[in-house]
């Protein structure tokens, strides 16, 4: 949880580097420790995925990152779901997998892209992760809360809309 959020619903496990010792899933979740940052965990968490994808890409084809993203799609579903179960809350702001596996979408899809092209990708899909406008704050809505993997895919949805408008907003820009 950022330091703004207030304290946690009755019940609730506060997200740690304790927590996250604890399970597998946590360690995916909370991006490898990314997401318990005090101040931002979803932009600390994407910045992670920004670094993580230039490692990679380094060693990897696109081929190759393209089945690493299918990969991380369903890790990430189950990492959310089992974590924010065992934190007892819908969308615990520490957990970043979310944020991670949609980037890594954007970059993808981007490829070949140089770094201002990657950076503006990363303040746009900040934007639409962090403001919810429109559709994005749709899928939101639309399983926040739900039980079970509902709620775990629920916690990934918002972050592929806000993914799939960044790519939009990019691809028009192409365009004109």
């Amino acid at each position: 949880m950022a330091a703004g959020d207030g304290p946690p619903p009755a019940g609730a496990v506060r997200p740690s580097a304790r927590v996250m010792r604890g399970h597998l899933a946590h360690w995916v979740a909370f991006g490898f420790g990314s997401g318990l940052s005090p101040i931002a965990p979803g932009t600390v968490g994407t910045l992670w995925a920004w670094l993580a994808w230039a490692l990679l890409a380094d060693w990897l084809t696109p081929a190759q990152l393209g089945g690493l993203l299918a990969a991380s799609l369903p890790v990430a579903w189950w990492a959310s779901t089992v974590t924010a179960r065992h934190l007892r809350m819908a969308d615990p702001s520490a957990i970043v997998a979310d944020e991670i596996v949609a980037f890594w979408l954007v970059l993808w899809l981007l490829l070949p892209a140089g770094f201002w092209a990657q950076f503006a990708a990363f303040l746009l899909f900040r934007f639409f992760d962090a403001a919810k406008p429109g559709p994005v704050g749709w899928a939101d809505r639309l399983l926040h809360g739900a039980p079970g993997w509902r709620g775990g895919f629920g916690i990934l949805l918002d972050d592929l809309v806000a993914a799939f408008c960044t790519l939009l907003v990019i691809a028009l820009w192409r365009a004109w």
